[in-house]
């Protein structure tokens, strides 16, 4: 199982600061995300980051923009897929209570699906930034892109898709906790009171 860490978005809300790159509990966002992929793939995660400077961030990490620039998630999500063979743990940068637990059970329950999502509490249902994606995603992904549906579960309907359900995520946190994602100043504050609470 690949890994890869999707570093996208322009961080507007930080005045184009990397948002990965700040600290919660004293440790940058990407290097939490990257040690917890790392543990539950057994290999060094791709990073898919389109900043030129993105390759200072983590000079051990492979690092490549997007195949397809400029269309959000979806295309953080089709550059990791088409990076190489096989399926791909996909995990967003900013989220820095992921769990590895949860990670491991995504890889696990992923067998015979080419998309294997977590269930989530949020207006999607699942989260499709944290999540395994097969070699099939690939063809059904670029259609969505040729046809200008960037939602990161636009595709869906094209593959096979298996849910963690929200049960057996809970097993592993909050949803809430799991899959918060630093977005805001105002969040990485919350982020850091949250973290403050776990000890």
């Amino acid at each position: 199982m690949r890994g890869a860490v999707l570093a996208g978005g322009a961080a507007r809300r930080y005045g184009g600061r990397p948002k990965g790159l700040f600290e919660v509990g004293g440790r940058r966002i990407l290097d939490r995300v990257v040690e917890t992929v790392a543990a539950v793939t057994g290999g060094t995660p791709l990073l898919v980051a389109n900043a030129p400077e993105a390759p200072s961030w983590r000079p051990d990490l492979e690092t490549i923009p997007d195949a397809r620039p400029g269309y959000g998630s979806l295309g953080g999500i089709y550059t990791a897929v088409a990076a190489g063979p096989g399926p791909v743990l996909c995990v967003a940068w900013d989220m820095p209570f992921v769990d590895a637990g949860l990670l491991a059970a995504l890889v696990e329950g992923s067998a015979g699906w080419d998309a294997f999502l977590p269930a989530s509490d949020g207006r999607r249902g699942v989260e499709p930034l944290c999540a395994v994606y097969g070699p099939a995603c690939r063809a059904a992904i670029e259609r969505r892109l040729d046809g200008g549906d960037l939602r990161a579960i636009a595709f869906h309907e094209d593959v096979r898709v298996g849910i963690l359900p929200l049960e057996r995520v809970c097993q592993f946190g909050d949803p809430a906790d799991l899959f918060f994602n630093v977005n805001t100043p105002a969040e990485l504050e919350r982020a850091e009171a949250a973290w403050r609470r776990r000890g």
